[in-house]
């Protein structure tokens, strides 16, 4: 499975060669030196990160899958999978405990890899007259894109997330291309790996395994044979399953429950989930300033009444129940059963009285505001970015990442249209994603960076196609003027 982004410019002089070796240079250095300088500037371990860090740290120091709490006790956990944390073990072990500077520069060399793969992708399945460029507009949108390029100097699961997926992408192509067993178990390691590192990561071998089937069936030979396929695919999927097995054994063994993925509320067993209060939360929520400011504030600090939108009340009568629930709660900052199940009794009310609100427009506006919303949830701007009195520099700083962002979205869905090999996969992709996100209820950007690998290769077939468009009309004008 050789990587050949050349390929195109073989057949060209030697100073076309030269050309082609000099922009993917460029290109990879220009990504190295933008996610170094994001490292130095906004490098930060809380949050999630220590959580991985420290199921990591008893990994390596008492060899159990734990949290710490107290006074160093440890108890067994489940509220995250087990890909990530191996990832930062691995790292701690190779280069320090607690080195999560380490572990993010290995991220960086992972992520500029898989900027490589996905120009080598966009060679494989872009049509035939654009393959060259389309290759290289690929690299430069991927290496330089400024959405991952700041996940990849944090220690967080999205940056090994996405090379997952742009390893798992390639070996697709190169399967579909010559099936052997070689693409087949790399596609079958990196998929396995992108659901160890998120749940939803299952996704892209659903979205992409028609493409191994179209590969079998495009390549079908007598020394091929469909015995040989079924062995190969049953290989596959046992693989793909055992760790899996081997979570789900070790889950019932230590809490007695069946859990194949991780919770969706990221709770351990005996733990509430505070489904009422969740619940209560997506009658209202439509931004990341609502996740921001009051979602991730409880339980353990004030709810804050005031800050929430006018749209959390639908009467004088509910906002004295609101306020008297946020009340209550302040009084002690723990979300107990009672005051949940009077959240849950809330969101009822106002469901029943809303539903399309409820169930159709605040869905839709989160996934808008987490496809749309600039990308600066990891910059040092106030929330209110858009109240240009208050900031005029992180305003319009805030407005060009927005721009940005639709510029990115803009070359994807253009390049549906060019209708390259596996674009069906990588639009289920992104719906599959999509109505996913329709569930969330406290809407964060980084939701939809997982879609970023298709919109670089769809987005650089269409900026290349661009390019060519943009020259050629040039070329007709001055020819035109010629003849005049």
């Amino acid at each position: 499975m050789d990587i050949d982004l050349f390929s195109q410019s073989a057949r060209k002089p030697a100073g076309g060669r030269v050309r082609s070796a000099v922009s993917v240079i460029s290109a990879i250095t220009a990504g190295a030196v933008l996610r170094i300088w994001m490292f130095r500037h906004f490098f930060e371990v809380n949050g999630d990160a220590l959580v991985y860090g420290g199921i990591a740290k008893n990994l390596i120091l008492h060899g159990r899958y734990a949290l710490t709490v107290g006074a160093g006790e440890t108890y067994p956990t489940l509220i995250r999978l087990p890909g990530y944390p191996l990832f930062l073990a691995t790292c701690f072990r190779l280069f320090g405990m607690e080195n999560y500077a380490a572990a993010a520069f290995v991220q960086v060399a992972l992520e500029l890899l898989g900027c490589i793969l996905l120009a080598d992708l966009a060679r494989l399945i872009a049509p035939e007259h654009l393959k060259g460029g389309a290759s290289h507009c690929t690299l430069w949108l991927a290496a330089l894109c400024p959405f991952t390029a700041i996940y990849a100097a944090s220690p967080l699961a999205e940056s090994p997330t996405l090379f997952a997926f742009s390893f798992a992408m390639w070996t697709a192509a190169r399967f579909q291309q010559r099936p052997g067993w070689a693409p087949a178990l790399g596609f079958t390691a990196a998929v396995t790996w992108a659901a160890l590192l998120r749940p939803e990561g299952a996704l892209i071998a659903i979205a992409f395994a028609p493409a191994l089937a179209i590969g079998l069936m495009r390549n079908a030979t007598p020394a091929f044979s469909p015995r040989r396929a079924l062995r190969m695919a049953v290989a596959c999927i046992l693989l793909a399953l055992a760790p899996f097995a081997v979570w789900t054994a070790r889950n019932w063994r230590a809490f007695h429950v069946l859990e194949p993925l991780a919770p969706r509320y990221a709770t351990d067993p005996g733990e509430s989930a505070h489904e009422g209060w969740e619940t209560w939360v997506k009658t209202w929520s439509l931004d990341f300033v609502s996740t921001y400011e009051v979602y991730w504030n409880v339980p353990g600090d004030v709810l804050d009444v005031h800050k929430l939108p006018d749209r959390a009340f639908d009467s004088p009568a509910q906002y004295a129940e609101t306020a008297s629930l946020a009340a209550d709660y302040n009084a002690g900052l723990e979300l107990t059963p009672e005051l949940d199940a009077r959240f849950g009794k809330l969101a009822r009310e106002r469901n029943a009285a809303h539903p399309f609100r409820s169930h159709v427009l605040l869905p839709l506006g989160r996934l808008a505001d987490m496809w749309l919303r600039p990308r600066i949830e990891n910059l040092p701007i106030d929330l209110d970015w858009w109240v240009y009195s208050h900031h005029h520099l992180e305003t319009r700083f805030s407005w060009a990442y927005a721009c940005l962002n639709a510029v990115y979205l803009l070359l994807g869905f253009a390049g549906l249209f060019l209708r390259p090999r596996m674009w069906p996969c990588m639009l289920l992709y992104i719906l599959l994603r999509s109505a996913m996100l329709l569930s969330i209820g406290a809407p964060e950007a980084r939701y939809t960076l997982e879609c970023f690998p298709m919109l670089f290769v769809l987005g650089g077939m269409a900026l290349y196609r661009s390019m060519n468009w943009v020259l050629l009309s040039v070329l007709n004008v001055k020819a035109s003027a010629g003849r005049a």
